[in-house]
C-alpha cells in the first residue's frame, strides 16, 4: 500500500490493553487539500444496501459500507473529487454482501489507512474475498468496540463515536453484531445504525436513553420490520430518517409498519430508492 497522509496517527493507551474500557482515537490533525471548509454526508444510492460517503470540512474522508457490487464505485465518483486516489477510514457495519461487496472494487481503486470491523467473520465467499483485497493493500485493522473515536475534524468538530459493539461479537450473526455510531458536528448529529435488530436498538436504549438524541437517523436494515423498535425511535427522536434501499427489493423492504412508526412520529423519510443519492452539506 502507498503511504497515505501523513497526518494520521492513531493513540490506544497501553494502559487499556488490561481494561474492558476500550477507548481508542484515530486523529488527524493538520488539514488536506480537498474539498476545505465543507461537510458532507452522502447517502449512496446503491440500490439493496448500505454505503455512506463522509467527507469533513478539511477534507478527511471516511466510508460506513460499500454497498452489494461494482455500482458503488461509479456512485463514489460523483461525490468525491476526481483527482483523490484515497480514502482515510473504511467502517464495516457488517461483514454482509450488501455492505462489503461493493469495496473489493473500491480497495482496488483507492488507498486506505485504516480499516474498521465489528469482529463479526461469515464463511461467506464475499467475505473471503474482502478478506484476500484487504490483504493485497495492506491497510491497519481495527476492531470496534464502544469508546472508539474517530476524530475526522478537530477544528469543526466531526467526530464518528461508536456506540456498539461493546463486547466481543465475533461468534454472533452478523446484523446483530452490527457497529452502531454517532457522526456529531458543529451543525448535526447523525446516528448510523447498520443492520441492527430492535433487541440490539433496546439494548441502547437502556445503557444511553437520551443520549441516543440526533437530528438525522440512518434506519436500520433497510427499514426492515425486525429494527426501528418504538422505543429506540422515540430515544432518538429525529428530525429526519434515511432508508437506504433498492426498488423493488424483494425483501418487501422498507416495511409498512416501520413507515407507519416514523409517520406517527412526525418524522420525515428519505429514501434513495426513490430520491437517488442524498446529501447533506453543511
Amino acid at each position: 500500500m502507498r503511504k497515505l497522509k501523513e497526518n494520521l496517527w492513531w493513540l490506544m493507551p497501553a494502559v487499556l490493553f488490561f481494561s474492558a474500557v476500550y477507548v481508542w482515537y484515530i486523529v488527524w490533525t493538520t488539514h488536506t487539500a480537498f474539498g476545505a471548509g465543507t461537510a458532507k454526508v452522502a447517502f449512496l444510492d446503491v440500490g439493496q444496501g448500505d454505503a455512506v460517503y463522509i467527507e469533513a470540512p478539511n477534507g478527511n474522508q471516511m466510508m460506513i459500507d460499500g454497498g452489494p457490487g461494482k455500482a458503488t464505485l461509479r456512485v463514489l465518483g460523483e461525490v468525491m473529487p476526481f483527482s483523490d486516489h484515497s480514502i482515510d477510514v473504511l467502517l464495516i457495519s457488517n461483514p454482509d454482501k450488501d455492505h462489503i461487496g461493493g469495496f473489493l472494487n473500491i480497495l482496488e481503486r483507492y488507498d486506505i489507512g485504516v480499516i474498521v470491523e465489528p469482529g463479526t467473520r461469515p464463511d461467506t465467499d464475499v467475505y473471503g474475498e474482502f478478506e484476500k483485497a484487504v490483504a493485497r493493500e495492506g491497510a491497519r485493522r481495527l476492531i470496534a468496540r464502544r469508546g472508539m473515536k474517530i476524530i475526522l475534524d478537530e477544528e469543526d468538530g466531526m467526530v464518528f463515536e461508536i456506540l456498539f459493539p461493546d463486547k466481543d461479537v465475533s461468534d454472533w450473526k452478523t446484523n446483530d453484531g452490527s457497529i452502531i455510531g454517532k457522526l456529531t458536528t458543529n451543525d448535526n448529529i447523525f446516528m448510523l445504525t447498520g443492520d441492527a435488530p430492535a433487541k440490539i436498538e433496546e439494548y441502547l436504549v437502556e445503557r444511553d436513553g437520551v443520549k441516543l438524541d440526533a437530528d438525522i437517523l440512518k434506519i436500520s436494515h433497510h427499514g426492515s420490520r425486525t429494527s426501528s423498535s418504538g422505543e429506540f425511535l422515540r430515544a432518538v427522536a429525529p428530525d429526519e430518517a434515511v432508508i437506504s434501499v433498492g426498488a423493488g427489493n424483494r425483501y418487501g423492504h422498507p416495511h409498512p409498519e416501520v413507515l407507519e412508526r416514523f409517520a406517527s412520529l412526525g418524522v420525515k423519510i428519505l429514501r434513495t430508492d426513490q430520491q437517488g443519492t442524498i446529501i447533506f452539506k453543511f
